[in-house]
């Protein structure tokens, strides 16, 4: 009871936050379910993280749907944007999920644990690119999107972090880069979650209720609640300053990667 009982907790932090933040709550997610599966011990060390990314992809395609409604209701999302890039995310996503399925539990979670600080210190000091060009063209938003699409894969994340940046750093309001940016979330989710189910099909380490990398009853509990959640965090960056909240989050996804890290090591 007390596993469920995590999911659904896990389910509604992950929701808001993807709503407030447009981060896809992956962050939080791949640390949090990678302790929980090695606490209920049917996952071995070897197949815990990698489970976590892909059942976080999964959740996140359902959180993106959710909080990208939200936003287009505030009029947030650059739907012309999000067309341009998605072809770029989908082809990235699906190389990203292929490089992690390939890189053991230790180095892939230090790789985690590297972006993870460099996301924090980011969102601790509101480090932002100043609004100096215009979007490239479609080449250009193609490669942009396969880097994208590659990394949060790689790190099992909505592609927040990354998006946001870009598209302020091209002129793009912060509100409506946090819309388009849950939006452009969907694609990255679709092509994750894609990608870990074929890569981690047919592994005998996997406990049963696995499809692929993604741990079916983890995602039931937790769709529900991520996404009841994700229209309240939407309003919240409305309403709420979120610069504040950002520094509150990033000292605690510092916690978690930390805490990963100490139980995949120990």
């Amino acid at each position: 009871m007390e596993g469920w009982l995590a999911y659904v907790g896990l389910g509604l932090f992950t929701g808001f936050s993807a709503g407030m933040l447009g981060i896809g709550g992956g962050l939080v997610m791949v640390p949090a379910l990678t302790m929980i599966f090695t606490a209920q011990g049917g996952f071995s060390p070897g197949v815990a993280l990698h489970a976590a990314l892909g059942t976080s992809m999964a959740v996140i395609l359902f959180t993106s749907l959710s909080s990208l409604r939200a936003h287009h209701r505030h009029e947030a999302v650059l739907w012309r944007v999000v067309f341009q890039i998605a072809p770029g995310i989908l082809f990235g996503t699906l190389l990203g999920t292929l490089i992690a399925s390939r890189i053991p539990a230790r180095p892939l979670a230090l790789i985690f644990a590297l972006f993870v600080c460099i996301v924090a210190v980011q969102m601790a000091f509101n480090l932002k690119p100043k609004a100096a060009r215009e979007l490239p063209g479609a080449l250009g938003v193609f490669g942009v999107g396969t880097g994208i699409g590659a990394v949060s894969a790689l790190v099992a994340i909505g592609g927040g972090a990354m998006t946001v940046p870009f598209l302020t750093w091209c002129n793009v309001k912060v509100q409506k880069a946090i819309g388009t940016s849950a939006a452009v979330g969907f694609p990255i989710a679709v092509g994750g979650t894609l990608g870990y189910i074929y890569n981690g099909w047919g592994n005998a380490a996997l406990p049963a209720g696995s499809l692929g990398y993604v741990f079916l009853p983890a995602l039931l509990w937790m769709i529900p609640f991520s996404m009841l959640a994700a229209p309240l965090g939407a309003r919240t960056t409305h309403r709420l300053p979120v610069a504040t909240l950002k520094r509150i989050f990033a000292g605690l996804l510092i916690v978690l990667a930390a805490r990963m890290l100490w139980k995949l090591f120990a």
